[in-house]
């Protein structure tokens, strides 16, 4: 994706309205992770640094067109400020004279932070004269929301036509550098890690990547409709069962292409989803799964995939192995987190999941590149045009 960035154009005395990603979660008033927060530092601060006037715009949540309290970016201002160790003003509408008059008042290293873009039903919409008020807002334009990029929405498409420069961000930039280059040149061998609840969710991705990859580990929920179509018993587990052939489908495709799909070979199994249940471990044609649940990988499957994972120059990580978030089945996601943070080759991570799961297992640091686009990486990796990437400038 050869777009113009954010350091190809003159910024001196520039005002720059930058479509940032901060839909982070707020629960009480705080910021439960502030990754997607400070993700957007580098460009904000190149910005300052080159002398423009910062204009931020994003959204939260679904507010459906409506002013929801729980759903200000106010929280997100006083964050931004302790990040960028300087004032962020805070302005109560992302357009109309709330906003204008918030960006007359800003000078030369303001940083300025518009309320929630999807208060106003226009941004979800593409609306023509939403749109044109939020570019009026600003003389440049510049997307480091890849999170976002999927949209085809005010924000992210409509206000571009607005600008004569319309250019990615740093963080823009560097995931289409990262993602991009799993797609054309990977070092070999290139190990995916798909893991999560559905099989339909990642089909796209499943069926692109075949053509690209070496080696694919199945893991999570959705390594159980695979083992359905295989005839493996599942108990309670989830099974998606109208994709059973499309499953069947995959592994003969990736076979006939010489990747190798490993599928869990034991997992851990108990009666419900809850903290301090009684769990088992069995291998996965285990009948005496019984009405039970699978709820993650087992050990053998964890030293499998670590070795695959540990012979890898190239790895790309979406989805975790289990129900990560109650410790007794978090083992394996957690495993996997340590291998991939161990591993000598270029490591990619996108989803919300597997994200939380480096942090978790405090290994985030040794992680090439942690995707913050979580619907975008995936329809990225799927081989889909991302309208928020095309409608930029390119070089």
């Amino acid at each position: 994706m050869n777009k113009r960035t954010i350091e190809d154009l003159e910024l001196h005395g520039r005002r720059l309205l930058i479509r940032v990603d901060f839909n982070v979660k707020i629960a009480d008033g705080q910021i439960v992770d502030d990754t997607r927060i400070r993700a957007s530092l580098p460009t904000i601060r190149h910005a300052i640094s080159h002398g423009a006037t910062v204009m931020l715009a994003s959204h939260l949540g679904r507010p459906k067109g409506q002013f929801r309290p729980e759903l200000t970016l106010r929280p997100i201002a006083s964050r931004l400020s302790t990040l960028l160790n300087r004032p962020v003003r805070f302005a109560a509408d992302c357009i109309g004279e709330t906003a204008q008059n918030a960006a007359a008042a800003a000078r030369t290293g303001d940083v300025v932070l518009l309320e929630n873009l999807r208060f106003h039903l226009g941004e979800e919409q593409n609306d023509a004269q939403f749109s044109t008020q939020l570019a009026s807002l600003a003389d440049l334009y510049v997307n480091d929301a890849f999170g976002t990029a999927h949209r085809a929405h005010s924000s992210t498409v409509g206000v571009v036509s607005h600008f004569n420069d319309a250019v990615a961000g740093l963080l823009m930039a560097a995931e289409l550098h990262h993602l991009g280059s799993l797609l054309t040149a990977p070092d070999r061998p290139f190990v995916a890690i798909l893991g999560g609840a559905k099989v339909s969710g990642k089909l796209e991705v499943l069926e692109n990547l075949l053509d690209r990859i070496d080696v694919l580990l199945i893991g999570g929920a959705m390594a159980y409709t695979f083992f359905s179509a295989r005839g493996y018993p599942t108990g309670l587990s989830l099974v998606e069962p109208d994709l059973l052939e499309t499953t069947r489908r995959i592994e003969h495709s990736a076979s006939k292409r010489g990747v190798r799909l490993v599928l869990p070979t034991d997992h851990v199994i108990a009666d419900r989803l809850e903290a301090f249940t009684p769990h088992d471990i069995i291998h996965v044609q285990d009948a005496t799964i019984g009405q039970r649940l699978g709820l993650d990988i087992g050990p053998r499957t964890i030293a499998a995939y670590t070795e695959e994972i540990t012979a890898a120059r190239t790895v790309m990580w979406n989805g975790p192995m289990g129900c990560f978030e109650i410790d007794e089945f978090a083992s394996g996601t957690l495993a996997i987190a340590q291998a991939v943070a161990n591993s000598n080759g270029r490591t990619v991570i996108g989803g919300g999941d597997s994200i939380a799961a480096v942090n978790k297992a405090g290994t985030a640091d040794s992680i090439t590149h942690i995707s913050t686009g979580g619907g975008a990486s995936l329809e990225f990796l799927a081989g889909r045009t991302l309208p928020g990437v095309t409608v930029l400038s390119d070089q």
